[in-house]
């Protein structure tokens, strides 16, 4: 079995996704003595003063170098991001692969009908209070894809249902990560 490094979401507080499993935790400042820590990556990218629901920011982080992904509206945002990350102490390598989105009015439509649905249900808008919401939504060439956590199944469902009665969408996506299963 390879080794794979765990794969941080910005917007999922403390969910570390690895090879097929999800741990729910925080890492400590001792696990990582010489190497960026995840917390401070993340810190750096939540507190970007452009980052909006419209964006989705991942990172990986491998000893001291930061594995940046995802997709942005504002190219400025993308350098931002990057820029942020390489001067948190103990981080010696940046790999910036966040896409840009294109420019477009009807991604533009899509997006301001999607936030509309999914944050203007009732079963949802209490994620709309969050400083950071962590339901994103990803528009690019007309495909709309959700990113992000959910508390429950029922929020996951909810959001599926709302984005995909988003009126001239060519496909949904959804990727929610549901934090807190019931039995």
């Amino acid at each position: 079995m390879r080794f794979q490094s765990p794969k941080f979401t910005v917007f999922a507080a403390a969910i570390l996704f690895s090879v097929g499993s999800i741990f729910i935790g925080s890492a400590s400042a001792n696990s990582f003595p010489d190497a960026a820590r995840p917390n401070d990556v993340r810190k750096a990218l939540v507190t970007l003063p452009f980052l909006s629901v419209f964006d989705n920011l991942t990172y990986t982080v491998v000893g001291n170098t930061v594995v940046l992904e995802g997709q942005v509206t504002r190219p400025s945002l993308r350098s931002d991001a990057a820029a942020s990350v390489q001067r948190i102490r103990n981080v010696t390598t940046v790999v910036n692969n966040i896409e840009v989105l294109p420019l477009s009015p009807f991604d533009d439509q899509i997006r301001r009908e999607a936030y509309r649905r999914i944050y203007g249900a009732s079963a949802l808008n209490r994620y709309g209070l969050n400083p950071v919401a962590p339901i994103r939504i990803i528009v690019n060439r007309g495909h709309l894809t959700l990113e992000g956590v959910v508390d429950n199944r029922f929020d996951y469902n909810i959001a599926n249902m709302q984005a995909r009665q988003v009126s001239n969408a060519f496909s949904v996506t959804n990727n929610l990560v549901i934090t807190k299963e019931t039995r």
